[in-house]
């Protein structure tokens, strides 16, 4: 078997080595790379140079996934579909890994360093289009933006994060009276306002932040809702969308201000049917 071609069960052997791997890197507890290379080679047949490309393409098809990657291996890209199907069924049956990446970091938040926000994603600072359009495929074939949305751990935790730089920024400010009234909206009135935290600005107005937070990447797509847009356009000088990314290692954050049509695409994925 060549060196470009490798079979299901090699795939799925060696992405489940990665997420070991990974896991213990997100945890920040130590791991041989070298030793699982040799094993692999023992059990793989494979050469060393060739386990280790392989462990690169893994860490680009979960730049695709919307998923954190180990460093010490970056992206390599032009990665065959099927290694992605390896993550994704790895994914499948282990359903805590996403769940338990969010849940780790959410200690703390009260008194967590302000957020740092950065620039949002641009045709400027895109990567190049063949890198932009595998992950795009990725994103699109597993449904990326889904599973943040289901991930209802990862979605909260974003939140509080959120909640707390809000309350934060404001007592640095000079706006204790503020701070106190901040609401996690989401959290006590439920789902169902357009956005998740009620603030303010330093000079007192009001300020309406829907949270989208992502283990992955700044370009990892999001679901937004009808009445989040209705919202956005409604109370387009007080509503903002807060991005979360790389929540589960160092997270930080960009903003995006109405019309959101100026930033994203936005692309219907669903229809609701009623009866005539």
């Amino acid at each position: 078997m060549n060196a470009e071609s490798w079979s299901d069960q090699e795939n799925d052997a060696i992405v489940a080595v990665y997420f070991q791997m990974l896991k213990d890197d997100l945890a920040g507890r130590a791991y041989n790379k070298a030793m699982n290379n040799r094993n692999l080679q023992q059990s793989l047949g494979r050469s060393k140079s060739s386990i280790e490309f392989k462990n690169c393409n893994i860490s680009a098809a979960l730049v695709g996934f919307g998923l954190p990657y180990i460093n010490g291996y970056q992206p390599r890209f032009k990665l065959q579909m099927s290694l992605a199907e390896a993550v994704s069924r790895w994914l499948a049956k282990n359903p805590s890994f996403e769940a338990s990446s969010a849940t780790e970091v959410t200690q703390g938040f009260a008194g967590a360093p302000s957020l740092f926000f950065g620039v949002p994603p641009t045709i400027k600072n895109a990567p190049p289009p063949a890198e932009l359009s595998q992950l795009e495929a990725i994103a699109r074939r597993f449904d990326v933006a889904g599973r943040d949305e289901r991930n209802r751990s990862l979605g909260k935790a974003g939140e509080e994060r959120v909640f707390h730089h809000e309350r934060a920024h404001l007592q640095a400010s000079g706006r204790r009276d503020l701070a106190a009234k901040v609401r996690w909206v989401s959290q006590e009135d439920g789902d169902g306002a357009g956005y998740d935290i009620a603030s303010f600005a330093p000079n007192g107005s009001p300020r309406l932040i829907e949270v989208k937070t992502t283990n992955g990447w700044e370009r990892t797509p999001f679901y937004i809702s009808r009445n989040e847009l209705d919202v956005a356009d409604a109370r387009r000088h007080e509503w903002s969308l807060v991005r979360l990314f790389d929540f589960s290692r160092e997270v930080r954050a960009f903003e995006l201000r109405p019309p959101l049509e100026a930033h994203v695409s936005l692309i219907a994925t669903q229809f609701q049917a009623a009866f005539n």
